[in-house]
């Protein structure tokens, strides 16, 4: 079993859940691992009693940057080409690709070893080496068997979540070069072995290494990459020539702000007090590592982010994927489901604003949430996932506001008939007594599970609750009326004679 397959990009959110929901071995995989790595951040970030003074100075950095962001760019870019380094601009997916190829055919490579990296798959870079005839080499683990699986990712920080160990094994008997068969098994260490074995002589021989970056310092033009694995630390040391494609909203403004987000980083997302390896260049430093050394700053559709005031907060995303892990939705339907390179709750706000909502997956994915929150407390720089899912909603209504609805017409009428109570109560009434025989066939149940269309759109999503026997003011009315044969009692605040209270005079 190869696993789940990526799901097309084009295909809206919900048909692509739904064929994700019948995978039983998927949701035992997903289920599992989240379950895993929730609790270990839960342990660590239990440990910090400043855990929410850190969450407000990680998204106060975050702002900051934004609000000044032509500013530090600047800044950086001096910073980095004063220590030695080449700094060039892309503007899109497109521009940053052509770029990296340019650069890997000017080192007279044909082969490049990866960092795992969420910009270089935002922009497509392994698909657009490869049409230029160069094979890119993916080296962290999980990314090295989702390729080898001729798969795509499905998680920020994990990307092969949806695989158990026994699939693992089954992809890299079939796929991985030199394997020993009879000794492979499924256990975690022996499989690492064989990834180290397969990665070892590619580090050593490769001419060029591309990465991106966790975080840039405009202040210093340092790169800084977290991993956990060490194959980073041989990509940024062993090749010559390094390229690094980094997203404009990476930079922090100074190097002591890596003090907030090294601390936030690690516990958010893999559970971690602190990353095995935490790797920072800056420029060239002659006669140790890569002596040629490129950057790529990528926009892709983040100016325009930036300029939408609800929006622009998912730029603060720091990659960690805590949101994943805690999302009702993401755990029974994977990444794949997202038709999208960031998936998630985060992808779900993020993918829309970078490539625009002209695709199927892209227009639905505002919806692919509950509304839950769980997300904005799990994420360290408090981006409030749910307000920006209700933003791009409105967008999304707003879009279409000048076309014919069914369900604009619907709400419309439903205000009409809201806006006059005898329109109201008798609108009330009529439902009631229409429903009538649909309670015999639902019983206690109370719900529809399926309406004729034009319905069912309705339906396909929810059940849709009947109409109540009784309305609440029907129900008042009747608990409330006097009853002809009883007095009416006199009120207990009104003193009465002899009742030891003094009445007023």
């Amino acid at each position: 079993m190869t696993g789940t397959g990526n799901i097309s990009a084009h295909q809206p959110f919900p048909a692509a859940a739904t064929r994700q929901l019948a995978n039983t071995q998927l949701r035992a995989n997903l289920d599992r691992a989240t379950r895993t790595i929730r609790a270990k951040r839960e342990r660590v970030v239990d440990e910090v009693p400043e855990w929410e003074a850190l969450r407000l100075a990680g998204a106060a950095i975050k702002d900051d940057v934004l609000d000044r962001l032509p500013e530090l760019l600047e800044q950086f870019e001096a910073a980095a080409v004063a220590a030695g380094a080449q700094v060039h601009w892309a503007r899109d997916a497109s521009e940053a690709g052509h770029l990296v190829t340019d650069l890997v055919k000017a080192a007279g490579a044909d082969e490049v070893v990866k960092i795992k990296s969420m910009a270089t798959q935002e922009i497509g870079l392994n698909e657009i080496l490869a049409a230029a005839g160069i094979e890119a080499i993916e080296t962290d683990l999980a990314e090295l068997i989702v390729q080898l699986a001729g798969d795509t990712p499905s998680h920020i920080l994990v990307p092969a979540i949806h695989y158990n160990r026994t699939q693992i094994r089954d992809i890299f008997a079939r796929r991985m070069p030199g394997v020993d068969l009879a000794t492979l098994t499924d256990d975690p260490p022996a499989l690492a072995e064989a990834a180290r074995r397969h990665l070892r002589q590619r580090f050593l021989s490769a001419r060029v290494a591309v990465s991106g970056a966790n975080f840039a310092v405009a202040q210093t033009g340092t790169l800084v990459v977290v991993e956990s694995e060490g194959n980073g630390r041989m990509c940024l040391t062993l090749p010559p020539t390094l390229i690094s494609v980094v997203g404009v909203e990476k930079l922090v403004p100074t190097f002591q702000d890596l003090e907030v987000f090294l601390q936030l980083l690690p516990r958010s997302s893999t559970g971690e007090r602190m990353n095995p390896y935490t790797s920072m260049w800056t420029g060239v430093t002659p006669g140790d590592g890569p002596q040629e050394v490129h950057i790529v700053l990528v926009d892709n559709g983040r100016a325009d982010t930036l300029a939408d005031p609800v929006g622009r907060q998912a730029l603060r995303c720091i990659r960690c994927s805590a949101c994943l892990n805690v999302c009702p939705v993401y755990s029974r339907v994977g990444g794949h489901a997202y038709g999208s390179v960031y998936p998630g709750p985060i992808g779900a706000i993020l993918s829309p604003q970078l490539t625009g909502p002209h695709s199927a997956a892209n227009r639905t994915l505002p919806y692919a949430s509950t509304l839950c929150g769980a997300c904005f407390d799990a994420c360290p720089v408090r981006i409030d996932i749910p307000e920006v899912l209700v933003h791009l909603r409105q967008q999304g209504v707003d879009a279409v506001r000048h076309r014919p609805s069914a369900e604009r017409g619907a709400m419309r009428a439903l205000s009409w008939t809201m806006r006059d109570r005898r329109r109201y109560t008798t609108a009330l009434r009529a439902a009631r007594r229409g429903s009538a025989p649909l309670r015999l066939v639902t019983g206690r149940r109370g719900t529809l599970r399926r309406l004729p269309w034009p319905l069912n759109a309705w339906t396909a999503g929810r059940d849709a609750p009947l109409p109540a026997p009784q309305s609440f003011r029907d129900w008042w009315l009747a608990r409330d009326a006097p009853r002809s044969d009883t007095a009416t009692p006199p009120r207990r605040d009104t003193p009465q004679p002899g009742d030891g209270r003094e009445m007023p005079r």
